[in-house]
């Protein structure tokens, strides 16, 4: 006989009960959870310190946005003065100049290296294995088991199956917060009204002359702006924000092109959709750059990315949030584990001239050369978890600020930070609290990393 249950709310989604035994595949010291910039400094780095590390990443390869996402530069590693993502960071930027896999058609300064996307893999693939990590590609996190603030297992699935992770410390290098929303750490994601950045879903472009884009010396931001004033319908969305091409190498290009407004990047359906939109969206600007911009007359889109480019979602709450305050002030930290001055990136949330205007402002309001802000410690320790740590884009910030940190070099900095205390608590035998700032200091110090003397810090 059934037994009388008690119909759901309206509304309420159905729900299932899935109950299984799964085998316990690794157990190790630290689980890193992605393996993009932020990930893969943290698990090579805890791996150097003597830790037993297993990193999970969902796509083919390691990098994310660098490699998968075909991004095609890094932004700033540092500037005039300073070369802030010290460390992991300086090494990437040199093992890449030195194998020549950064030269580009056109001079780029030492702080803003095009990207040679499967050098780029390749180098990825050697400082893990060479590091000793257990790499588990193509595998995705499904569950977190957690309980009174401490993670006990990841639940991850790939080909063969499911099969769960054992670690005394976790970092989650998601990039969405995914482990430590999923264990329970309270979060903030886009504006007050609940906008995020948008998306955009890089490519690869073949043909272009760079000797005539060169010659031409057009700007092509400004270009699409009055091509927009003259013909409103030369793109299927008014987006006046063109980030643009990089020299790829020979005619190549990467394409950092079109923006997908309104996704969720924690929605699988908002991101379905935000991809087919975006693929359909290039052809647009594949005429507007043969038709309106010398030296791309033949040019031509020749591969979109396998991973979709977000720029926002979660910004996980921790024990201090770093905001716009401590970015204008170049705030100094007692427990500082870097510093880093890239400007506040925020893409408009809608394509419009005057949210472009705003955009342009803060851009015109970059620091100068030897401007930092401090990052402590306490934007990487997830409020009610004990062994977790978070790193890149979804570390403890505002808005303003996550805006800044995001990029690629940042992501190296608390990465490789991650890295350092996770091991530091595993060897301690203590919680990522535990983990005492100038021990901490001392061994990102001796990797490189750039600190400055915090003096009477805050």
């Amino acid at each position: 006989m059934r037994k009388n249950r008690t119909p759901p709310a309206a509304g309420t989604p159905p729900t299932v009960r899935v109950s299984r035994r799964i085998e316990r595949r690794h157990d190790v010291d630290i689980c890193v959870v992605g393996g993009g910039p932020a990930g893969l400094a943290a698990a090579v780095t805890a791996a150097r310190q003597g830790c037993r590390v297993c990193l999970v990443e969902a796509q083919n390869c390691l990098g994310g946005m660098g490699t998968a996402g075909l991004m095609p530069i890094f932004m700033a590693f540092g500037d005039d003065l300073h070369f802030y993502a010290g460390g992991f960071g300086r090494e990437v930027h040199d093992r890449l100049a030195a194998s020549g896999a950064t030269t580009a058609d056109r001079p780029w300064g030492q702080w803003l290296p095009p990207i040679c996307t499967e050098a780029l893999k390749r180098l990825y693939d050697d400082l893990v294995l060479d590091a000793g990590v257990e790499l588990c590609l193509m595998t995705q996190l499904v569950a977190v088991d957690a309980a009174r603030g401490r993670v006990r297992h990841v639940v991850c699935a790939g080909k063969s199956g499911l099969f769960a992770i054992r670690a005394r410390v976790f970092v989650d290098g998601t990039g969405d917060g995914d482990l430590a929303a999923w264990a329970g750490a309270p979060f903030e994601k886009g504006d007050a009204d609940g906008n995020l950045m948008p998306g955009t879903l890089c490519s690869l472009w073949a043909d272009v002359d760079w000797d005539a884009v060169r010659s031409a010396g057009q700007n092509a931001q400004e270009v699409l702006i009055r091509a927009l004033e003259d013909d409103p319908g030369i793109l299927p969305q008014p987006d006046p924000h063109l980030p643009g091409m990089i020299p790829a190498g020979g005619s190549l290009a990467g394409g950092n092109v079109g923006h997908a407004f309104g996704v969720d990047g924690t929605d699988e359906r908002s991101l379905t959709r935000a991809v087919i939109a975006s693929r359909r969206l290039l052809p647009a600007y594949e005429r507007f750059y043969r038709t309106r911009l010398q030296g791309y007359a033949q040019a031509r889109l020749a591969a979109t990315a396998a991973q979709f480019g977000v720029r926002e979602t979660r910004r996980i709450l921790g024990d201090y949030i770093l905001v716009q305050a401590d970015f204008e002030r170049q705030a100094v930290f007692a427990d500082e584990i870097g510093r880093y001055n890239y400007w506040a990136d925020l893409h408009c949330v809608r394509p419009s001239p005057e949210a472009f205007e705003a955009h342009l402002k803060r851009f015109n309001n970059q620091p100068k050369p030897g401007e930092s802000y401090g990052i402590p410690y306490r934007i990487l320790t997830p409020r009610g978890l004990d062994n977790v740590l978070v790193a890149g884009r979804c570390v403890s910030a505002d808005r303003y600020v996550q805006a800044s940190i995001r990029v690629m070099p940042g992501c190296f900095i608390t990465g490789q930070a991650a890295g350092v205390a996770a091991a530091l608590a595993v060897r301690k035998r203590t919680g990522t609290r535990g983990v005492r700032a100038p021990e901490l200091r001392r061994e990102l110090t001796a990797l490189g990393a750039y600190l400055p003397d915090v003096g009477d810090a805050s």
